[in-house]
């Protein structure tokens, strides 16, 4: 069995991201410390940059405790500033929770993102009327259309005259 202890300082930045404003590394640790029901990981993000898109959680709910630097939440229509033991709250919902943190400061903004793991997450992207379905495992999904894309729920279906 996995040890249930990890010091932050020995994790492996495993998930990297370097997509213009999008710029970020993350070391997801969850497995190695044998979590079962929740996700873990350690984040940094350069000054001016942001880890990923504003957005919103039907099925997970985060946490983050801000370590180092400082930025500002956006959350629904308000924006926070933050900085280092700052807690910030995540639920589930639509745009009125949406959250995004962004490194406004000078140096390196680095945080700890705890959130509940689900079978089946679908993520709205208010900025870009988008949303994003993921299913993990063998047989899984991973789609992201634009909301503007909607179809009738029979569309495409035999034998309703719109096949």
């Amino acid at each position: 069995m996995a040890s249930p202890v990890i010091n932050l300082d020995t994790v492996t930045f495993d998930d990297i991201e370097d997509n213009g404003r999008y710029t970020s590394r993350r070391a997801l640790f969850s497995e190695g410390i044998g979590a079962r029901n929740l996700g873990y990981n350690l984040t940094i993000v350069p000054p001016g940059k942001v880890q990923c898109p504003f957005h919103a959680h039907r099925a997970e709910e985060e946490m983050f405790l801000i370590l180092e630097g400082t930025g500002t939440l956006r959350f629904g229509k308000q924006t926070y500033p933050l900085r280092p033991l700052d807690v910030i709250a995540c639920p589930t919902g639509g745009a009125e929770v949406a959250h995004q943190i962004i490194n406004t400061g000078d140096v390196d903004l680095v945080y700890l993102a705890v959130s509940t793991l689900a079978q089946v997450e679908v993520c709205e992207y208010p900025d870009s009327g988008k949303v994003s379905v993921y299913a993990p495992g063998e047989h899984g999904l991973r789609h992201v259309f634009r909301t503007a894309d909607e179809a009738d729920y029979y569309a495409g279906e035999a034998g309703t005259g719109d096949a």
